[in-house]
């Protein structure tokens, strides 16, 4: 089934009567066509054109490995998640600790994969006019899911190498001299254009909406919400002038004639094309944030599943102006760990069933519950979470309302949540989100689906002899197996789910959000909290936006405060959006939270050119290496040689290429620094 695995988000794109003659035919997609083939079969028929359609799209690399078996860096790659597994299986893991090298990628090569892919796309361009048994229609269609997997492509390189070689349509010939092959690297800005360029044409062949059976299939919304995405990594300040484009690229430029890759002058007009690429899906009206509603109490309800009153900073109103009609809890943890079911997520702009998202939650478990216990959680992040009222811990430390001393006296049920008795205080009135994606000391979990006593309905330690945490003298756990920052990401784990090996335990099948509204929503707010005059953009499309900060502050607001309300938390205050900076610390922290473990962490802060400041912070969680009572609870900045040999390096801002390319073509440039 391993195929299938590699090219799900295509696989549904094929019609489920009429092309898939037989599982065993279609299985044997990546063995049906190869290189030597004569294309001629491939364009005899729309049966073996769509094959091969789709066997290239399962070429690129799987969205949503993320974990381990990474080919793009992935969370472990991030200061979200320290991890003492082996490299050889967390990939990004190797690039902290500068086992990365042009020689030596540490299996992240989507370099290879993606120029393959655009060979075969421009196959299919080039020569789907031979292709007989097929309608007007269908070739449109197939035309446009060709442009969508182009650009996708470049998009791999453009976010993981940067630069891209732009071939356009051309085919290449085999068997010509090596000068043939030499191609130079177009800029960061020009290869910007020609993906948003191909996800343009996609768009205007590729459907609205995927039916039920096709879920996975890219979409017109999918299409205009990359371009979305790569208009705000343009613009941000790592590759639009100014300090942090001069500090990461500054000495940049083309061997052949000394063109900046990455342009040295600052260009606003940046971001207003990625507004206006945000306000087009917004304006779609297809999309909106995922809730849950509201559960209230009622004689002879379920009291654990009510949700809790808001704090009285809370708009009451009806969700989107207020979160006084959705459960905050559920509205999120939901999309995660597979109660939604994903075609009834409005959310869900483009996203995968995934294995592998499923697979890897066995890494938060504890081992008792058959488990590795190693997916940890960065103190940074858990200080990044708000108390309920929306104030930082600092702020609410000043006030008395959160302490790192002492322990809850009450037993709280909220949203079929169980915060125990006993909860040391630094985990108690959190905003919701930190209860859906943080395993903590002492906090609960379900793990209802083994009908072992032993192993569900678990209160989970990591304090020294917990029942999770390091053993005593002799014990044979494994030092990966330590959970050694004290907190676990429980964000894709659902209250069933347990990796216990025997009676019932089963997971429920997660979806992975490839790209979702909410990231359109805080991109269109990023995006016009930028523009300091006003911009008319007219897209490809035909909409025509005009943008400036001032004339657009009620719609940044209101497009910001739409996550804030679905996470129960308040609006925000004007001393947190009145100036720009103000905003963007706002827009940083949300997007850090929102987006945890999802993948986008390791490009945000490279784009913000503020990565080096932020891995450069040091990695610390509770000492676990201590009892309950003789330490645990204190801060630790971890001591172990992961930690002491990680490497924060500018010029990881870019995965290196491969030396054999660019040995292969004297045209050809490395990334700064390798």
């Amino acid at each position: 089934m391993n195929n299938i695995k590699k090219i799900v988000w295509f696989i549904v794109a094929l019609p489920i009567i009429g092309i898939i003659s037989s599982c065993d035919d279609f299985l044997d997609v990546d063995h049906y066509f190869d290189d030597t083939l004569k294309y001629d079969s491939v364009f005899a028929s729309r049966k073996n054109l769509e094959k091969y359609l789709w066997g290239a799209a399962g070429e690129l690399p799987d969205e949503s490995a993320i974990f381990g078996d990474d080919v793009t860096p992935g969370v472990t790659a991030s200061d979200e998640i320290f991890t003492l597994m082996k490299q050889d299986l967390f990939h990004g893991k190797a690039l902290t600790l500068g086992e990365v090298s042009p020689s030596n990628l540490c299996s992240m090569n989507s370099w290879d994969p993606a120029y393959k892919v655009i060979r075969k796309a421009n196959m299919i361009l080039a020569r789907i006019g031979e292709c007989k048994d097929i309608t007007p229609l269908q070739r449109a269609e197939l035309i446009g899911y060709t442009h969508f997997l182009r650009g996708y492509a470049y998009y791999f390189i453009l976010m993981n190498y940067g630069p891209a070689v732009i071939v356009g349509d051309l085919v290449f010939d085999n068997n010509q001299d090596a000068s043939y092959y030499e191609r130079q690297r177009s800029t960061f800005d020009e290869t910007v254009d020609y993906i948003c360029s191909e996800f343009e044409l996609a768009a205007q062949n590729i459907p609205a909406d995927a039916p039920i059976l096709n879920f996975g299939r890219p979409t017109k919304g999918a299409a205009y919400a990359l371009i979305a995405r790569v208009r705000l990594h343009a613009a941000s300040p790592a590759f639009n002038g100014g300090l942090a484009a001069y500090r990461y690229f500054g000495n940049w430029k083309r061997k052949s004639d000394g063109v900046h890759y990455v342009s040295q002058t600052y260009d606003e007009r940046k971001w207003a094309l990625a507004a206006a690429a945000a306000k087009r899906v917004m304006d779609m009206g297809r999309y909106t944030l995922h809730t849950a509603e509201r559960v209230y109490s009622k004689p002879g309800g379920d009291a654990t599943e009510v949700t809790p009153e808001l704090p009285e900073n809370v708009s009451n109103a009806d969700f989107p102006y207020g979160a006084g009609n959705i459960d905050p809890l559920k509205s999120y943890t939901n999309m995660f760990n597979g109660t939604t079911y994903p075609v009834q997520n409005k959310e869900l702009i483009w996203g995968k069933y995934s294995d592998k998202i499923r697979d890897y939650t066995r890494q938060s478990f504890p081992i008792y519950m058959g488990g590795y216990n190693a997916m940890c959680l960065t103190q940074k992040v858990i200080d990044a979470y708000l108390m309920q009222d929306g104030k930082t811990i600092e702020e609410a430390r000043a006030t008395g309302e959160y302490s790192e001393t002492g322990n809850s006296r009450v037993l709280k049920y909220f949203s079929g949540y169980r915060l125990l008795r006993g909860t040391y205080n630094m985990y108690v009135n959190r905003e919701m989100r930190f209860y859906a994606c943080v395993g903590f000391n002492g906090c609960y979990w379900p793990a209802t689906s083994c009908t072992n006593t032993d192993v569900r309905n678990q209160t989970v330690y990591y304090y020294k002899g917990g029942n999770a945490g390091p053993q005593t003298a002799g014990s044979s756990q494994q030092e990966q197996n330590q959970c050694i920052t004290g907190y676990v990401l429980k964000k894709y784990i659902h209250p069933e789910d347990n990796w216990y090996n025997g009676n019932g335990a089963t997971r429920v099948n997660k979806v992975f959000p490839i790209i979702r509204y909410a990231e359109i929503l805080l991109s269109y707010a990023e995006a016009i909290n930028h523009l300091q005059s006003s911009h008319t953009v007219t897209l490809p499309s035909g909409q025509t936006y005009t943008f400036s900060r001032n004339s657009n502050l009620e719609d940044m607001l209101f497009a910001f405060n739409q996550v804030r309300f679905r996470s129960g938390l308040p609006a925000l205050k004007p001393e947190q959006y009145t100036s720009e900076n103000a905003m963007d610390e706002q827009i940083k922290r949300e997007r850090f939270i929102e987006f945890l473990c999802e993948g986008r962490r390791f490009y945000d802060v490279r784009r913000w050119g503020t990565y080096e400041e932020e891995e450069n912070v040091p990695i610390s969680g509770m000492n676990v290496n201590a009892g309950l009572n003789d330490g645990y609870y204190t801060r630790t900045i971890m001591t172990h040689s992961d930690y002491r040999n990680r490497v924060v390096d500018k010029k990881t801002v870019f995965l290196p290429i491969e030396r054999n390319e660019i040995l292969k073509s004297r045209l050809l440039d490395q990334n700064p620094g390798w």
